[in-house]
């Protein structure tokens, strides 16, 4: 864990690294594929999120909190958190000001990357290249913590993304170092059960994004299994392994985030949207909807045009 003053500067330096990368407030994409950076200079409210592959969030500068699969984390610069892919979380963050905004960074990482590097490690370890079997009590979200090692394999990716070179040469061994250090610790077995939870994926891949594209439209477990050749019960058995929830609730849950994003957008009205996510009933859109995010459509859409009104005027 990072404690003493060398490796608070360590921190430091990699907080530098993110302030000079980030170019606004809020999310910062394009340094590298899968990386976002996010930089904030006020807590903010909690809100829902999703990621879709495998991830690491390290914070540099300032605290977040994340429930994700019914477990609530609170991380800082001492700590990293590792999440499933293809979850839905509430995030928010607690510590963040003008003078010390909030900075930190997603980075996905490719799960095939992850079992390249833990395959290189068995003759050192013992440790078998297969995951466990997963259970039903295993959460498949992790905080670790973070200590100076890791944290200067970090550093040595974030800078060889600087000169296109290094970007190219350096930036793919630094990622396999950063893999590496994860590994090492006390949760490898975790982190490998994740990725390789990842290795059956294809089929739940594709019906995933069925799910995306056909949000307006029904979206049953049997309509789901035909798409992608699976009886209804084996596709509702992989499908709650590999997303850690059911069919059923998952396709809610986008459907409201997708709405959630509609209505800040600002072009379509209530109706319009509950249309377009796939509700036939407007009243039954608007008590789910104020079940997730606790309050009514109408009254989120038209909080958050007050608050980006505002945020204009400053």
């Amino acid at each position: 864990m990072l404690s003493d003053p060398a490796e608070d500067h360590v921190s430091n330096d990699l907080a530098e690294e993110l302030l000079t990368r980030s170019y606004g407030d809020g999310a910062n994409v394009g340094l590298w594929p899968g990386m976002t950076i996010y930089r904030y200079v006020e807590p903010t409210v909690p809100k829902w999120d999703e990621i879709q592959s495998l991830s690491v969030c390290i914070v540099a500068q300032g605290r977040k909190a994340v429930t994700a699969d019914g477990h609530h984390y609170v991380y800082d610069r001492y700590q990293y958190l590792v999440l499933r892919s293809n979850l839905h979380f509430r995030s928010q963050i607690l510590d963040a000001t003008p003078d010390k905004p909030f900075l930190a960074f997603v980075l996905q990482i490719d799960p095939a990357v992850v079992r390249t590097v833990s395959a290189e490690m068995v003759g050192r370890r013992g440790v078998p290249h297969h995951p466990p079997a997963p259970t039903e009590s295993q959460d498949q979200s992790v905080v670790s913590e973070l200590d100076d090692e890791l944290m200067s394999a970090v550093l040595r990716f974030m800078r060889s993304l600087t000169a296109d070179s290094d970007r190219r040469v350096l930036a793919p061994l630094y990622l396999q170092e950063l893999v590496y250090r994860i590994l090492q610790r006390d949760r490898f077995s975790k982190l490998l059960l994740i990725a390789g939870q990842q290795d059956g994926g294809n089929s739940i891949a594709a019906a995933l994004n069925y799910i995306n594209a056909h949000l307006s439209g029904p979206l049953t477990v049997e309509i789901l299994a035909e798409q992608v050749n699976l009886s209804s019960s084996a596709f509702s058995r992989r499908f709650r392994e590999l997303t850690g929830k059911s069919p059923y609730q998952f396709v809610k849950e986008t459907r409201l985030e997708r709405a959630r994003e509609l209505l800040l957008e600002r072009r379509l009205g209530v109706g319009d949207v509950s249309v377009a996510v796939g509700y036939a009933s407007q009243s039954h859109f608007t008590k789910e909807f104020r079940a997730r995010f606790g309050t009514t459509p109408r009254e989120y859409a038209d909080a958050e045009g007050l608050s980006r009104d505002l945020r204009a005027t400053r």
